[in-house]
């Protein structure tokens, strides 16, 4: 605690020591800092301006993703307050808002957070095989929201919600742009580099536009697979395409089409064994741990202007497919009967079809409103497998330990072990929202979601040569339905000064367990949990928007927990719902122009994340965890800054020094391992060559900081990537 309160107070000394020095700024940046300070978000689904918002929203622009050379979700999400990042296997890394999580690898159902494109759902109402990390190549913005986002949102957002905002085809003007990246990480011979490419084409001038966005990138591998003599083996190449048309018939009527397909290949997953050595870079499996994960997305959204309201309609396809090996025999060495490793591989598909209708007011008046319906279904099937090279031959030469069973039948090309799954998850639900301005300074919100889910699984166990009776289980079709309720007051003591209170909820479907199926003692279901959140904030700007500030202070309570837990030995992953836990924060976030060349801003969170109540766990010493346990990767502190001075010249150069520390927290419940615990600083400069041509170079953890970012257990985890240097070069026309 003491370093933490040392931490705080030196970031408050440098504030005390710069904001005197703001009223100095040249007034020729009250319209920037005013225009940045209005920017419109549609994350609640109604457009509003980031001052007006009764939630905690962070956005990150499109200049800011250029400026930090973001690659991925790892280079910016972070620098948003109250938020963590698993940055595990990429496909599967899960953004961890307000520390509402029971893992720091990846939930063993639905996420805690949402994310979205568009406000279209990237994730399905069940297990993830995918997690979208968008490309930030032609993002508009990222938005963020923190806290329980189910009014409007639905299940998953338990902590908040991530929205994604593309750049639509202009209808107006052509534009093209180009980025290129090549970059090298300390320790690696292979270089890291990115092409990416943007062109929008008006094709009916004012009517009809096509954008199309494709990008490729190779992330060098910086691990060393000893056991397979491989060095940098988690090599990763991700490649997509996005395709944006729009058409507008007439000023009243927008018609868009959005595609996407992306892609990630990892040759080897990205964990380390820390064995004896607290800073390696090493693994050792018999195979390449390949995952490959890739996810499409097809949309249709309609936006028309009736005289009293807009109204939106939106259809979209979401598919995903992934296929992963893993290696068993790092936790117990080789199968004794045939002295060959066991492997376990998975693969999966999932469909999800969501559609949305919705009424929306147009005029700022005494009340605004929106109504909506939104239908979603999932269709998912999955296959895990394990595989022991030998295994049919030894079940065939030993007849009389398998029952006389042939080998053929119980592991039919040596996989062992198989369990098939399949996931139907149907919700029709209706939401709205009320805003009520009962002066020109006090307003109410009041919201509301009426859901009901109808939930279909199978698990089908299959002969295996554990001699465990195969099954098959199929629950009776399961309803959950119920309400979520949104409540916020705001009230404006001036123009630059906003206050506001509000109440809100999330939600999580249950699921079946498929890993139960091979060990009886495991329950096969679980069931739903919720959030409540409880926050005050503040908006304010003084100084003639020179300086912003935004506060929160927050209670969540989080009921019925879906715990991520494992199987003694052979770490398998299961849920069991039980207990509860009280999360309490604050949240800080500090944006300073200091002089007309010198901007610095800040984020400041301190969160207490702790078990209410007993979370029962039958390998657990005394049956299970505490209350007052620390939820996992729940750090107590979060410190994030950038300080950026744009220096005088023809190409006008910029300088920026960001810096990001991270307090230690558990990996999992019960484990030893900590992750956090360090400080991360990035640099990066640019200049425009041209009014066309921007140059960068930048150096990624400057420090060539050691830290860990997730761990599943307490002997292995992911780290971070070791000192990179790169440039990147940006055209656009």
């Amino acid at each position: 605690m003491n370093k933490y309160i040392k931490s705080t107070l030196v970031y408050c000394s440098v504030l005390s020591a710069v904001v005197p020095a703001i009223s100095n700024a040249q007034d020729s940046n009250d319209e920037l800092a005013e225009a940045e300070f209005e920017r419109i978000v549609i994350s609640g689904k109604l457009k509003q301006s980031l001052r007006n918002a009764t939630v905690s929203v962070s956005i990150l622009n499109e200049d800011t993703l250029k400026d930090l050379n973001a690659q991925s979700l790892s280079d910016y999400i972070t620098r948003v307050p109250g938020v963590v990042f698993n940055d595990y296997q990429p496909g599967v890394s899960e953004v961890v808002i307000r520390g509402v999580a029971s893992t720091t690898y990846h939930e063993a159902n639905q996420a805690t957070t949402g994310y979205y494109l568009n406000e279209i759902p990237l994730i399905e109402p069940g297990f993830p095989l995918v997690i979208p990390d968008v490309d930030s190549f032609d993002l508009q913005r990222v938005e963020v929201l923190r806290g329980p986002q189910g009014t409007l949102f639905g299940s998953s957002s338990l902590g908040g919600a991530v929205n994604y905002v593309v750049n639509e085809a202009d209808v107006n003007d052509f534009d093209m742009g180009i980025e290129t990246m090549l970059s090298s990480t300390s320790g690696v011979d292979q270089k890291n580099h990115a092409i990416k490419g943007m062109v929008n084409m008006p094709i009916i001038e004012d009517k009809l536009a096509l954008r199309l966005v494709g990008f490729q990138r190779f992330d060098s591998g910086y691990l060393d697979n000893k056991l397979l003599g491989e060095d940098g083996s988690n090599d990763l190449t991700v490649e997509g395409l996005r395709g944006s048309l729009v058409f507008t018939p007439s000023e009243s009527t927008t018609i868009s089409a959005t595609m996407m397909s992306q892609e990630y290949n990892l040759e080897d997953q990205t964990y380390v064994i820390f064995n004896d050595d607290p800073e390696t870079f090493e693994r050792n499996t018999n195979v390449a741990e390949h995952q490959l994960t890739d996810f499409k997305l097809f949309s249709l959204r309609l936006e028309q202007e009736l005289p009293f309201a807009t109204f939106t309609a939106i259809a979209s396809s979401v598919e995903k497919t992934g296929d992963l090996a893993f290696d068993y025999s790092i936790f117990g060495g080789n199968d004794p009967r045939t002295d060959t490793p066991l492997l376990a591989f998975g693969l999966g598909e999932s469909s999800t079809d969501f559609l949305e209708f919705r009424l929306a007011s147009k005029n700022v008046n005494t009340l605004e409103w929106q109504v909506g319906v939104n239908l979603t279904n999932l269709e998912s099937k999955s296959t895990s497998a394990n595989y022991i090279e030998g295994i049919a031959d030894y079940v065939d030469s030993n007849p009389d330990d398998f029952d006389d069973q042939a080998g053929s039948v119980l592991a039919p090309d040596d996989f062992a072990e198989r369990t098939d799954s399949s996931n139907d998850v149907s919700e029709k639900a209706i939401f709205g929202e009320l805003t009520y301005h009962m002066s020109e300074a006090l307003s109410l919100t009041v919201g509301g979601r009426l859901f009901e889910y109808e939930i279909s699984n199978t698990l089908d166990f299959l002969p295996n040569t554990d001699l465990i009776e195969p099954f098959s289980f199929t629950p009776d079709e399961a309803d959950e339905n119920g309400f979520i309720p949104k409540i916020a007051v705001s009230y404006d003591i001036n123009d630059d000064f906003l206050i506001y209170s509000s109440y809100s909820e999330g939600f999580r479907i249950g699921g079946v367990n498929v890993f139960s199926a091979a060990n009886t003692d495991l329950p096969l279901t679980f069931n739903s949990d919720s959030t409540s959140n409880f926050e005050i904030g503040t908006k304010f700007e003084l100084f003639n928007g020179k300086a912003k500030f935004d506060a929160t202070v927050y209670h969540i309570e989080w009921d019925d927990i879906q715990a991520r837990l494992y199987t003694p030995g052979d770490y398998k992953a299961y849920t069991v719902n039980g207990g509860g836990a009280d999360i309490n924060g604050i949240e800080l976030t500090i944006d300073l122009q200091l002089t007309e060349a010198l901007r610095f801003n800040t984020s400041m969170s301190y969160n207490d994340a702790e078990l209410s109540d007993v979370l029962p766990d039958t390998f657990a010493v005394g049956g299970g965890y505490a209350s007052g346990t620390q939820l996992p990767g729940a750090s107590d502190l979060i410190l994030a800054s950038t300080i950026t001075m744009n220096l005088d010249g023809e190409m006008e150069p910029t300088i920026s020094l960001s810096h990001r520390y991270l307090s230690k927290a558990p990996v999992a419940f019960g484990a030893s391992l900590e992750k956090g615990g360090y400080n991360i600083v990035d640099l990066n400069a640019t200049a425009m060559i041209s009014d066309e041509m921007q140059a960068s170079i930048f150096i990624k953890n400057l420090g060539d900081t050691y830290g860990i970012l997730s761990a599943p257990f307490s002997f292995a985890g992911s780290v971070t990537r070791p000192r990179t240097l790169g440039a990147s070069f940006k055209y656009s026309f």
